[in-house]
């Protein structure tokens, strides 16, 4: 997979991650809010190997 697409992934399950936090939050559900934070930290990580896939392939 390459840069721009590792980036997407990442900004998507990053927004998805975001939006479920806060319906748990809304919903006083913690299970919910937990999988929203394990979804975006997941999008974190994506977006970091996008990255560093780019700084490899400008080297």
């Amino acid at each position: 997979m390459g840069e721009m697409m590792d980036k997407a992934k990442g900004h998507t399950n990053e927004a998805i991650g975001k939006a479920k936090r806060a319906i748990g939050d809304a919903m006083d559900r913690p299970d919910i809010r937990a999988e929203g934070d394990a979804q975006e930290a997941k999008g974190d990580l994506q977006k970091a190997k996008g990255e560093v896939k780019g700084a490899i392939n400008r080297v």
